[in-house]
């Protein structure tokens, strides 16, 4: 195991379709996701730039 907290979420079977369907257009899984907009939000609620990493240098969509 990597370190990584454990923790069961539930949400409205809306949300996580949308959540599934963005996620899919970025390459993501849904966990994968999830742990990237929750990443940006405590990023911007502390005014810091974004940490890079490997999974969220991805090019733009349209990006050539």
């Amino acid at each position: 195991m990597d370190g990584r907290k454990q923790f069961l979420l539930r949400m409205d079977p809306a949300l996580w379709a949308e959540l599934e369907a963005w996620a899919r257009q970025e390459f993501r899984s849904v966990n994968g996701q999830i742990e990237y907009l929750l990443k940006q939000a405590v990023v911007k609620r502390k005014g810091a730039s974004p940490p890079s990493t490997d999974s969220d240098t991805r090019p733009a969509e349209g990006a050539d």
